[in-house]
């Protein structure tokens, strides 16, 4: 049975749904397979503008990793599933289409860090976040303690870390974790439409925007200022920055087709 489900929607776009209900959507390792899969088909499909990523029913989005699988897994076993982890999520910050999150409920432990991977993220106003590793003799070990501190500050972090406490989704778009909230059932309909914004636009140029961002973010600014440069240059010789001036000219909608 597959644990990914693939929804392709218009404009290209795909929902990805976690589909584990029963187990509130919890990281197996063939859910690593499956993300492992997919990554490398979007990453060669050119239609593909943008990936909603969500779960299945309505109480959590993911509830980090499956306890009862990791019960029987050997020490090295968990080596391998750490390292999993952090492939996967390294994959979908790294895509060359933006992820945007859709928390339809729970996001906790390696969960919240898949969230934190994807580009943008949406929460339901119901929805909790926490990173609760320090609570169970571990850490965070998906990327939560660097990925969040890079998103909402130091500070902020540590709070979230050393607690081991739960947020609201109010209070995780205060802090900027999130940066929408909707009624649990619209959601996804609002997740879809911001993706749908997104990817009326050109697929090089986010391609390079978000490379932009995330590859300058920690550079001296110079450095970052130089990285921007090299990706705009690189946008100027496609046929879809033409497209775009001929497209402003005629008074029409531009037809991106990625070249």
């Amino acid at each position: 049975m597959r644990e990914l489900r693939i929804d392709r929607r218009d404009g290209g776009i795909e929902v990805w749904t976690i589909d584990g209900e029963s187990r509130r959507n919890a990281i197996s390792r063939a859910l690593l397979r499956e993300l492992d899969e997919h990554l490398a088909r979007a990453a060669a499909d050119r239609a593909l503008r943008c990936v909603v990523l969500t779960g299945a029913g309505d109480k959590a989005f993911c509830a980090g990793a499956d306890l009862k699988e990791r019960a029987a897994m050997s020490a090295e076993d968990v080596h391998a599933f750490h390292h999993g982890l952090r492939r996967a999520l390294r994959g979908i910050e790294e895509a060359p289409q933006p992820f945007v999150a859709a928390l339809n409920g729970a996001a906790l432990g390696g969960g919240l860090e898949m969230a934190l991977a994807c580009d943008l993220r949406l929460a339901a106003e119901s929805a909790q976040m926490g990173l609760p590793e320090v609570a169970l003799g571990i850490i965070p070990g998906g990327g939560g303690t660097q990925r969040l501190a890079r998103l909402v500050g130091v500070a902020r972090a540590k709070d979230l870390v050393l607690t081991a406490r739960r947020i609201s989704a109010a209070e995780a778009l205060a802090m900027g974790l999130v940066t929408h909230l909707a009624p649990g059932p619209r959601l996804l309909d609002e997740a879809v439409a911001l993706a749908a914004r997104i990817a009326r636009n050109a697929p090089v140029s986010l391609r390079q925007a978000k490379r932009a961002i995330d590859g300058g973010f920690h550079l001296p600014l110079e450095e970052a200022l130089e990285l921007e440069n090299r990706l705009y240059q690189d946008c100027l010789g496609t046929k879809d920055r033409v497209e775009a001036l001929r497209a402003f000219a005629e008074k029409r909608p531009p037809v991106f087709t990625g070249e």
